[in-house]
């Protein structure tokens, strides 16, 4: 049996990390969720990760902080962006850097799948 994709989620927000990995969990994923951008950078599962669900405002490090970075390490990392701010040019510009999708929190389960079908590619 294959082993299942791995999916990181990086919020700082506690709720979002119980919830969210539970749900991809349910979908067939692997998760590990991590409370900051520096968490995930400096874990063992940068290497293994085959997408990532980030927060697009967080202390420290933000998202599309995360996204540069890893851009800089030449990481290819499919990124889905999460966010509670509503700012209209946010997400074009989000997806102009190289995001697949940016999902406004709340996001439903249809919205979450279809990012992830976009992000992860059925080989």
């Amino acid at each position: 049996m294959d082993k299942p994709l791995l999916i990181a989620v990086v919020d700082d927000d506690e709720s979002v990390r119980e919830a969210l990995p539970d749900l991809l969990r349910e979908f067939g994923f692997a998760v590990q969720a991590f409370s900051s951008a520096q968490a995930f950078l400096a874990s063992e599962y940068l290497e293994l990760t085959r997408c990532l669900i980030l927060d697009v405002a967080m202390p420290g490090m933000s998202g599309p902080e995360l996204q540069k970075v890893l851009a800089s390490q030449r990481y290819t990392i499919p990124i889905i962006f999460i966010t509670a701010l509503g700012d209209a040019g946010q997400r074009p510009f989000l997806m102009s850097q190289g995001a697949v999708d940016c999902l406004l929190k709340p996001f439903s389960e249809a919205e979450l799948l279809k990012a992830l079908s976009a992000a992860l590619p059925v080989s």
